[in-house]
């Protein structure tokens, strides 16, 4: 279920210049806002939660998951060079499995790792908030890389609904309508850093079992679809 060629080719086209550049920007800003907080306020739990629940759960995560999403599979489709790669002897699932695995690689290393050096530097990960951001950002990038994985695979424009979901759905309507909050990969995420915080600073609107339940669901379902619309594009190719 891992073709390591397309991996190889799915890296090069994620880390080139111009989506590393975009890549690198916000973590180094996290990083860059953690150190200039902690300089000014000294370590306080309370500023590091709106941080890393702020700043790096509600944007950058989700922004670097479109990133990687999206385009792991989106300019190929785009430019018609997907049709070369469905003419190789490399399964359907595969393709997609590979670009997904990829994908959340990339959105991890580019969001999880800079998230919990942001929280060292923060507060030095008291009361645990360093880690329990840093698992939320872990358990979203799947779900972001699945979800948007997908979208690259129905639309030309999967980069614009993607920033849509992630900066209109989730930080705008997620902030002012409770009932919206349900749908939100940021609040089922929460829900796990929840469980590894210390204290009652980190909070989300999802239980935890229906969380956990939504995130495998979202990221299988995705997933799937992701590939019966891989199919449907082979189909076409050979017609």
């Amino acid at each position: 279920m891992y073709d390591p060629t397309v991996a190889r080719l799915t890296y090069r086209a994620l880390l080139g210049r111009r989506r590393a550049l975009i890549l690198f920007a916000l973590p180094v800003l996290l990083i860059v806002i953690a150190a200039a907080v902690r300089g000014f306020s000294g370590a306080d739990d309370q500023v590091a939660v709106d941080l890393l629940g702020g700043f790096a759960l509600a944007t950058m995560v989700p922004i670097i998951g479109v990133i990687a999403g999206t385009g792991a599979i989106g300019p190929e489709i785009d430019d018609g060079s997907v049709v070369y790669l469905l003419s190789k002897p490399v399964k359907r699932p595969t393709i997609i499995i590979t670009k997904l695995t990829v994908a959340i690689a990339v959105t991890m290393a580019f969001s999880a790792v800079p998230t919990f050096i942001a929280g060292m530097i923060l507060n030095g990960n008291g009361q645990q908030i360093a880690v329990a951001y840093t698992i939320a950002a872990l358990v979203a990038s799947i779900a972001y890389a699945a979800l948007f994985l997908l979208l690259g695979t129905i639309t030309r424009h999967a980069v614009v609904f993607g920033l849509v979901y992630a900066l209109v759905w989730e930080a705008l309507f997620g902030s002012l309508v409770p009932g919206a909050r349900t749908l939100s990969v940021q609040q089922w995420s929460l829900a796990i850093a929840q469980k590894t915080a210390g204290g009652d600073l980190v909070t989300s609107d999802v239980g935890l079992p229906v969380a956990t339940v939504l995130l495998v669901g979202v990221t299988v379902l995705a997933t799937w679809y992701a590939g019966q619309k891989l199919r449907s594009l082979t189909l076409a190719g050979e017609e």
